[in-house]
């Protein structure tokens, strides 16, 4: 029988007040609090926290504070990554961002959801659906990413836009639903 976690991971039902996770979660909050409590000097000691934090990072890594998420160890990022200003992301699935990225004030990126069925969304069970953001991605202030998206290589996510459907490679996409507004020229 698989774990509660390996539930969550997996993108199935699962229980969150499962001690394994409510023991997880409550890691990612201290370790966010003492990143959030850090000072704008206090570069290495931010670098050592987001190491710690998150499941991998792959080079150069910059967050502002304050940045919030659920667990941490489902947030993996490539090279040159940087996240401005009051971020949250709700990592009960793996959420991949690949390098070059720059994640704008106040993006949120949703992996959690929960059955429409509301007699069982009363039951209290959730699940979770990966997010995904390409190479060389600029997502705008505001923005939200919906559980499941993929944001493809290249793109521009306007601020406040609301991505409910994957975004392909080389385009800007704004607005609520996020809508194709620019082909991106690649030279």
């Amino acid at each position: 029988m698989p774990s509660e976690k390996a539930k969550m991971q997996a993108g199935e039902l699962y229980d969150p007040t499962d001690p394994e996770l409510v023991a997880d979660r409550e890691r990612g909050r201290t370790l966010t609090r003492r990143f959030n409590d850090t000072n704008a000097d206090e570069t290495d000691e931010r670098a050592d926290l987001i190491g710690d934090l998150f499941g991998s990072v792959d080079g150069d890594c910059h967050v502002e504070p304050a940045f919030r998420c659920d667990y941490g160890y489902n947030i993996h990022v490539g090279e040159n990554f940087y996240a401005n200003f009051d971020c949250v992301v709700l990592d009960v699935c793996r959420v991949d961002i690949g390098r070059n990225c720059m994640v704008g004030p106040g993006v949120h990126v949703y992996t959690a959801t929960h059955p429409l069925d509301a007699s069982e969304r009363v039951e209290g069970p959730e699940y979770g659906k990966p997010v995904t953001v390409g190479d060389d991605v600029w997502i705008g202030g505001r923005a939200v990413l919906n559980p499941g998206v993929t944001v493809g290589d290249e793109a521009v996510v306007g601020s406040g836009a609301v991505v409910t459907e994957d975004v392909p490679d080389g385009v800007v996409v704004q607005g609520n639903p996020a809508t194709v507004v620019k082909e991106l020229d690649a030279d």
